[in-house]
């Protein structure tokens, strides 16, 4: 037979029955004790109020760990003892395109870093020091293959980054956003230069790669990428993720160019860097 559910008010008013019954004589003192302890329970004991959202989680790590975590005992056993992962991935922050996701990633493969637009900063050890840490872990502790900056269809940081407002007008600013997003500036204006007769949304559909490559050229400013690089120990991949159709390309960064390059029409050079197409 199922246990019977009781609420915090039924038990409290049980325990007082007990403590305190006209069959028991206590002194005041000890009276005064019970109501104290009475009331302190009363204080800590929850009330059973819904929480769908809490639910949700505890949902989603019940199927993690039946359908992932159980399936895989020697994964998490090495996991335990240290990290290996192949991959340094800088992705939105976006909920529609997370990167364990869209690339099927398990627990290990990937190190990400998301951000507003999927954007790194030049390499300043004054500012942005959070992503600067982010990439010197990566290479020098995790000693990482591959670091892929994926950018995405109808980004929200990138849109904010071709229409940011002029100096002058402060009737619609942010505390963090425009200043952050301002990283893709030379993205914007490369855009606008070379394709100034064309809609806004294909503008923006092509800052939202062109930010990727801006960004693949601030990697190369961080000392320990570009030795890691040239060494032939990392590759620079950049990839764009349209979730409004469900295509994904990517194209990869060499500098210099290899003996056979055949760079991809749609992207060009930036900083002496030489896009590949790799689908």
């Amino acid at each position: 037979m199922a246990e019977k559910q009781y609420s915090a008010d039924v038990v409290v008013e049980g325990l007082r029955k007990i403590l305190i019954s006209e069959e028991v004589r206590l002194d005041e003192e000890v009276q005064g004790k019970v109501e104290m302890l009475i009331a302190e329970l009363q204080r800590r004991i929850p009330f059973p109020v819904p929480d769908e959202d809490a639910q949700t989680l505890y949902n989603g790590f019940q199927s993690f760990k039946t359908n992932v975590f159980d399936q895989h005992p020697n994964l998490f056993c090495e996991l335990a003892k240290a990290q290996h992962p192949r991959y340094l991935v800088f992705a939105c922050s976006d909920s529609r395109v997370s990167p364990s996701t869209i690339f099927n990633f398990m627990p290990g493969q990937a190190f990400v870093s998301r951000n507003i637009a999927n954007m790194v900063p030049p390499f300043d050890q004054l500012r942005h020091t959070e992503t600067g840490a982010v990439i010197e872990y990566a290479i020098k502790a995790l000693k990482v293959h591959n670091i892929l900056v994926i950018g995405h269809s109808r980004c929200g940081g990138v849109e904010r980054l071709m229409n940011l407002p002029d100096v002058s007008d402060h009737s619609h600013t942010y505390d963090f956003i425009d200043d952050w997003v301002k990283i893709g500036l030379p993205a914007k204006k490369k855009v606008l230069e070379e394709n100034s007769g064309l809609p806004s949304e294909e503008q923006l559909k092509l800052c939202e790669k062109e930010s990727v490559n801006n960004s693949l050229g601030n990697l190369l400013t961080y000392p320990y990428v570009r030795d890691a690089m040239t060494s032939g120990q990392l590759a620079l991949r950049g990839g764009y993720y349209d979730f409004v159709n469900g295509h994904f390309e990517q194209w990869r960064a060499f500098t210099p160019a290899p003996p056979v390059c055949h760079p991809c029409p749609s992207l060009s050079n930036c900083r002496l860097i030489y896009f590949i197409c790799c689908n």
